[in-house]
């Protein structure tokens, strides 16, 4: 079971953001966003699906052309190719899960 076990580092994508992969494997990865008020994970888009999942804080997202605002125990599904963003309302962290893995991320 120990070798299932990985730490992986912290990142820093953008300002007031921090990224860490949780799990992974090559069908799916787990990753943890940490955002202060007022930072942007900018609008961008990648092939995979990915479900997020409002551990803490509060976020406004944009997906495609819809903008929502989602809080602790809000979860959503963001279809692959879909553009989207976030602005962070109140510090928090979102559990962002992705299949495939982002390969990018590692």
């Amino acid at each position: 079971m120990t070798d299932l076990l990985q730490t992986y580092p912290e990142a820093n994508p953008d300002p007031g953001v921090t990224r860490q992969v949780l799990s992974q494997n090559a069908a799916l990865m787990v990753v943890s966003f940490r955002f202060e008020v007022d930072a942007e994970g900018k609008l961008h888009d990648h092939p995979h699906v990915q479900s997020t999942y409002v551990r803490t804080g509060r976020f406004r997202f944009t997906v495609e052309n819809e903008t929502f605002d989602v809080g602790p125990g809000d979860s959503f599904v963001i279809p692959s190719g879909a553009r989207h963003g976030c602005v962070c309302l109140e510090s928090g962290e979102l559990i962002d899960t992705f299949s495939p893995r982002r390969d990018d991320f590692l």
